[in-house]
């Protein structure tokens, strides 16, 4: 066991835990955030996709102790940023079936849109395209981004 510390959403957290327990079980069983869902457990299905210092990770494989003194932001804290209009996106072309998938797709988003504020069709389909959705939601996903990135053009940014 070690005191561990990071910073999700934007807040600090110090706790006892063993330093090898993945970023995905810190984050649902000891600080409570389970809007970052468990899928594959093997970083294949992308369900447990969080950001690491803006870079969109799969956390069921990261070490809690690779995520010290980093920035990690989960689904929580997307309310609080101006990425709240790709949530609203997803709403509006009615993105979500199951749901399952659908915080991992939005954060593995995120990440790709701020690397990337304005990609093509091409490059919205590859960024995505580790992020497994059962239901098939692929084109109102694609539909969903186009529609922020459009929007951010003409606003000059999300």
């Amino acid at each position: 066991m070690a005191t561990i510390r990071l910073n999700v959403n934007g807040i600090v957290h110090e706790k006892e835990m063993d330093p090898n327990m993945p970023l995905l079980w810190v984050l649902r069983d000891i600080l409570g955030l389970t809007g970052t869902k468990f899928g594959c457990g093997i970083a294949q299905c992308g369900a447990c996709t969080v950001l690491v210092d803006g870079q969109a990770v799969r956390s069921c494989s990261m070490g809690v102790q690779s995520a010290m003194d980093k920035n990690i932001e989960t689904i929580e804290g997307v309310e609080a940023t101006p990425f709240r209009s790709l949530q609203q996106a997803w709403i509006d072309q009615q993105v979500p079936q199951c749901g399952y998938c659908q915080s991992g797709q939005l954060m593995n988003a995120i990440g790709f849109l701020k690397s990337n504020p304005n990609p093509t069709d091409e490059a919205i389909l590859n960024a995505m395209s580790g992020n497994i959705c059962r239901c098939g939601t692929y084109p109102r996903i694609l539909k969903a981004i186009k529609s922020v990135v459009e929007q951010s053009s003409k606003n000059n940014g999300i």
